[in-house]
């Protein structure tokens, strides 16, 4: 599927929404609003949109929240900085315990925020070794796709502790889950 280019002010038609206008432009869809279904961002690929009069593209034309979204990408990329992830409201305050199945050790007892906490490094951590193993430039795209699997699994292995996060956009998702 190839990208349109259109310009603001462009009037399309679309399959579903009827007809409207370009309103903005975004690196990926066009913010469009129609006449009968109101605001709506639409890809931008060709077939979905019939053109009915075009505007040119304006190439320098980039909204505040492109930059954003841009550089947020790029922050992620190329640094260790950890997100704000929130865990699950219920679990505020609460505890884990570890009891042995030898009675005569103490159980050990942790705040479930310090565990929740490590478990969201651990992801960060895999997602930096995702990042540096598909930028290698010695490693063969067999090697990478090999190694990924391996990451993927983790992902799975760790999916048993989605319950503690408070938005299903920051759960562990393996290889049945996959979100490409």
């Amino acid at each position: 599927m190839q990208h349109i280019s259109l310009g603001i002010g462009s009037r399309v038609r679309h399959p579903d929404f009827g007809e409207g206008v370009i309103v903005q432009v975004k690196p990926e869809e066009y913010v469009i609003t129609f006449m009968q279904h109101g605001m709506r961002d639409v890809e931008r690929i060709t077939g979905q949109l019939e053109i009915i009069d075009a505007n040119d593209a304006d190439n320098d034309l980039i909204s505040l929240a492109d930059i954003e979204v841009l550089l947020v990408n790029i922050l992620r990329k190329y640094s260790d900085i950890q997100e704000k992830v929130e865990m699950g409201n219920k679990w505020t305050g609460g505890k884990m315990m570890l009891q042995p199945g030898d009675n005569s050790l103490k159980p050990k007892e942790i705040p479930i925020d310090t565990f929740f906490n490590k478990l969201v490094m651990v992801r960060d951590r895999l997602r930096v070794l995702e990042q540096r193993i598909n930028a290698h430039e010695k490693l063969t795209d067999e090697d990478k796709v090999n190694i990924q699997q391996y990451i993927t699994r983790c992902y799975g292995s760790l999916t048993t502790f989605n319950v503690l996060f408070k938005y299903t956009t920051d759960h562990f998702t393996g290889e049945k889950g996959s979100r490409d």
